[in-house]
Formats: C-alpha cells, structure tokens, sequence
C-alpha cells in the first residue's frame, strides 16, 4: 500500500484500532505513533469516532423462535491532520452477515458468530487501507 503520508496516528485500545495498526505497520512504509510519540507529531490522526457491533433478528419459526440472525459490525471514522484539516470527512463503513441459528446448537453458533464478528473487522480494515490509500495529499 502506497500513502501519501509517513507518520500516522491511530487511538490505541480497541480491536478494530489495534488490528488498523498492525496492518499498516505490516503493509506500508509508514510510522504508526500515539503510544511513544505524540500526536501531534503525526502527519495524519485517524480518528475513530464509533466502532458498534448489532445483531438482528431476521427470522421467525412459526411458533416464533428465532432462526436467523443478521449480524452488523459498524465503524465511523475521520481523517485529519494533527491542525484539524480534514482529509476525509466523516464516514461510516458498514458489513453485514446472516446467521442460522439453532437452539441444540448453541455453543457452535456462538463460535461461528465470533468467527463472522472477526471476519468482518478484517473486512472493514481492508476498506479503511483502501480509502487512507486513497488521500493523494496531506
């Protein structure tokens, strides 16, 4: 991945942040601070301003049980420079999966919800690499 920027700061704490940095570390030429050097020393600062994770119902048996969930994972984030510019405003990124589920399958259920909650972060750190890739000036 190619930026237009060297220094890059990311809040630290959440998966979804902790999983940005490891990926940009791991793919780019970029020096991802916050923990040892401040932000403000940073030429861009992610901000992410929500990170949520929703599960629906989307599907009933007739005896109204329920058989199928609708599983979100939802992040908002901004791009700015460490003066406040924005160079992407703020934006929301959404993946969604559906779920069966199964009462005599609970745990299994529980694991697979895991695995597609996993599966989607990866998927929306890809979007976020892209769209960061995507800022031709700081």
């Amino acid at each position: 991945t190619d930026f237009a920027f060297r220094s890059f700061a990311i809040p630290a704490g959440t998966p979804m942040a902790n999983e940005l940095r490891r990926t940009i570390s791991s793919a780019a030429d970029v020096e991802v601070v916050g923990r040892q050097l401040p932000v403000d020393q940073a030429q861009v600062v992610l901000d992410l301003l929500a990170e949520l994770r929703e599960k629906v119902v989307v599907g009933l048996n007739a005896s109204g049980q329920v058989r199928e969930f609708q599983l979100r994972s939802i992040v908002r984030f901004r791009l700015r420079t460490p003066q406040g510019r924005e160079l992407i405003p703020e934006t929301e990124l959404v993946q969604q999966r559906d779920i069966s589920f199964n009462e005599s399958a609970v745990l299994a259920k529980e694991a697979e919800e895991t695995l597609l909650y996993r599966d989607m972060q990866t998927d929306l750190v890809q979007q976020l690499m892209r769209r960061l890739a995507a800022v031709k000036s700081v």
